[in-house]
Order: structure tokens, then C-alpha cells, then sequence
């Protein structure tokens, strides 16, 4: 199938933006030229046509960890409810996502046989954790509220030997990145943002392991110490960062490790702590991380740590992934700096820039066109009706007037 796309399309080497018109057959991008002759176009003359976004920290499979659903839904319910946060990420303009834990083989290979409208998924399957640690889902009734079935291990393991054994069993199932939990976290009763998890002689397990299936290692670290020990285990990335300092930022840079500092939950769950709508364990985390979060990630991006997009949608709701751009701004990124951190950056951090975080020849027809100027209000983004068309692997899946059709 060909289709000829028209508009402004954006340079993210430039920041330059000019009328182009770009050639999509099959999934591919064909061309990128002036002007192309053509049948099926969409004409977008004074639109802007951006990259399709990348999400490097989503949990598609859930909306909201909420443990009624755990105790009370079928397994299969969970599987069509996810379908939702599917559509409703792509729709937002997010094309790719890596998975930060859940989705297993099976939804990635719904979603790239288009059985289901949905992001390119990066698979992580089962986040490692130690026992207590931030993806131990006992709680201190004494009930295991974690959710595995054939293809979504256990992820808890403990001891160099425990580690590289879980590791290989998550690449068996199809892991493309291997997710580590490094410390505690918000929404974890049993333990706090700030608690040191595994210890680097386990960590380098995990990471060696994974570098002999080619695959990278991504850390929640919230915490100083898990970050330490992660960059001494030779992590990709830390997500979230949040106790980062200067003098660690430093050598972060220095390594070349890519942060996701995830601003998008960070907020939300600080608002919603202060409307008592987190569980009480979690409220005083909630409000504490938000606190140092802005500053510190100030002080990372100050040094030069490689920072790229994020959001954690999963423990908050789906389809506001764009509103992280705006936050990235915030804390000292000029708007094309953010939209690179949203495009080709993620893209590398992903290893994918072969094949997706640009526009163009022989990448991936992953497109969005939108009616705002993103260098000049980038946080026009985040509004759904700002979205006019997204196309993935040269197929619509959003178009004018789709929201008036919901």
C-alpha cells in the first residue's frame, strides 16, 4: 500500500521545519522529498509532522496497580481491560513503548499482527525483585497479591546465583530489556523509595547475563545508593533517579547512562497523596519524592546526564504520555531538546534508532501530525484534540473527528 503524507515536516537536527511530502509503502518510509505525485494523500499542508513518540517506562497492562482488580477480576478481563491502555496511548501520539513489566510475548505479538490497536511494544515480561523488595507483592496480611501465569514468571530472586538464573528465565520468555527493581518504591507497603535493593555483586549478575542475549538492563532506582550500585553493575538505565545527586549525576554523564526521571508520576502521585487518594503507606512517599525530584533531575540535566522521555503510565492512568515533554522543559531542556528526548534520544536508548525516532528513508512510517507549533508550545502536546493523525507502520490510527466518535 502507498500513501503520500504532506506537511510541515519538523528537523529534530535543526529544529528547522519545512513543507515536505513524505512516501510511505507498506510500513516503511519510502522517500522525503518536495513535492511527491500520488492517489491516497493526506493532506496536511499547515500541520506540523513529527516523529512518532517513544514512552521509554510504561506498564500497559495495568491502570493503576489497583489490588480490588487482583483480587476480584478474572485473569482475562485483565488482558481486555489493557487493550484500552493500548489504544489509548497510541492515540496520544506515543508509537513505541518500552514495557517497564507485564506485558508478556503474547500481547507483543497481538499488537505487532495488529489484532489489537497498539504501540511497537520493547518487552521487559517480569521486573526482578528481591524477596520484600519493591515487586514482592505479599502484603503484611500475609496475602501474595502477585500475578503470574505461563510466560510471566516470578521475578523474585535473592543471591548472585538466583539472579542470573531469574534473568535467563525472563530472556527465555521473551524479554527484550531486562527490568530490575534497585531500591523500594512509592507504591510498595512493605518497604520506602530509599531502600537499597540487591547488591551490585548481584546487579553485575544480572547485567552480564543479559549482555550475552545482547539485551540491556533497565534499574528503578529512586534511592543514592541503588543508583551507585547500579552504575557500578554497568546498568543502560536508571528510571526515576530521584535521590540523585550532584557528584553521582557527574559520573552518570561521565558513563554515558541514560536517565528516565518519569516526571509524569511523580506529579500525579503528589497530587493525588494530597487528596488521600494513594493508600496511607504510600501518601508521605508520594509527597517526599516530589519534592527533591524536580531539583535533583535539574541538577542532572545541569550535568549532563542523557535524559530521555518516560511518563510510569500504569501506576497512573493511560494517554497523557505527552505531558511529560512540557515537565522536561521545565527543569531546563529547550523544546527541541525535549522533543529528542521523546523521539530519536529514546529511540537510541532503546537500541531502535535503526529502525524508528525520525522521519526518515527506510525507518518505520511512525508518524503525528498535530495543529501545534511544538517549538513554541510544546506543551500543546498533551491535549488529546491537538493529535490529528498518528500513523504506525503506514497505518492510520487516528484521524480528525475520532474523539468526536468516542
Amino acid at each position: 500500500m502507498e500513501m503520500i503524507i504532506r506537511g510541515e515536516v519538523l528537523n529534530l537536527e535543526t529544529g528547522e521545519h519545512n513543507r515536505r511530502s513524505i512516501l510511505v509503502e507498506n510500513n516503511r518510509i519510502k522517500a522525503v522529498k518536495r513535492h511527491i505525485n500520488g492517489k491516497n494523500i493526506i493532506d496536511a499542508s499547515d500541520k506540523f509532522i513529527l516523529p512518532g513518540f517513544v514512552d521509554l517506562h510504561v506498564h500497559l497492562m495495568e491502570d493503576g496497580f489497583r489490588v480490588e482488580s487482583k483480587l476480584d477480576d478474572p485473569l482475562s478481563l485483565y488482558f481486555y481491560r489493557a487493550t484500552l491502555n493500548m489504544r489509548s496511548t497510541i492515540e496520544a501520539g506515543v508509537t513505541t513503548v518500552r514495557d517497564a513489566g507485564l506485558a508478556d510475548r503474547g500481547v507483543k505479538m497481538a499488537a505487532e499482527a495488529g489484532i489489537i490497536p497498539s504501540p511497537r511494544i520493547q518487552i521487559s515480561v517480569t521486573p526482578l525483585s528481591i524477596t520484600g523488595g519493591h515487586f514482592d507483592f505479599h502484603t503484611p496480611s500475609g496475602l501474595n497479591l502477585e500475578r503470574t501465569y505461563p510466560g510471566l514468571p516470578s521475578g523474585i530472586c535473592d543471591g548472585v546465583s538466583s539472579a542470573r538464573k531469574k534473568t535467563r528465565e525472563v530472556l527465555r520468555d521473551g524479554a527484550e530489556v531486562v527490568k530490575v527493581m534497585a531500591t523500594g518504591g512509592v507504591m510498595s507497603s512493605t518497604d520506602s523509595p530509599s531502600d537499597t535493593q540487591f547488591t551490585v555483586q548481584e546487579l553485575a549478575a544480572i547485567v552480564e547475563e543479559a549482555s550475552f542475549r545482547n539485551r540491556r538492563v533497565m534499574v528503578h532506582a529512586h534511592g543514592l545508593e541503588g543508583i551507585k550500585n547500579s552504575l557500578k553493575a554497568g546498568v543502560h538505565s536508571v528510571e526515576h533517579g530521584t535521590y540523585i545527586d550532584k557528584k553521582t549525576a557527574r559520573h552518570m554523564a561521565e558513563m554515558g547512562t541514560y536517565l528516565v526521571p518519569t516526571f509524569l508520576v511523580t506529579r500525579v502521585n503528589c497530587r493525588r497523596a494530597q487528596r488521600d487518594e494513594l493508600p496511607e503507606y504510600s501518601r508521605r512517599d508520594a509527597i517526599e519524592v516530589a519534592r527533591v525530584h524536580r531539583e535533583n533531575m535539574e541538577t542532572a540535566h545541569a550535568e549532563g546526564v542523557k535524559m530521555v522521555m518516560g511518563t510510569d503510565s500504569g501506576v497512573i492512568g493511560h494517554g497523557e504520555n505527552l505531558r511529560e515533554l512540557e515537565y522536561l522543559v521545565d527543569i531546563g531542556m529547550d523544546p527541541l531538546e525535549a522533543l529528542r528526548a521523546g523521539t530519536i534520544s529514546a529511540a537510541e536508548c532503546m537500541g531502535w534508532d535503526d529502525r524508528i525516532g525520525s522521519i526518515e528513508a527506510g525507518k518505520y512510517a511512525d508518524l503525528v501530525i498535530t495543529d501545534v507549533n511544538p517549538l513554541e508550545e510544546i506543551g500543546g502536546l498533551a491535549d488529546r484534540e491537538s493529535i490529528l493523525w498518528v500513523v504506525k507502520d503506514g497505518r492510520v490510527y487516528r484521524s480528525p473527528g475520532d474523539d468526536d466518535e468516542d
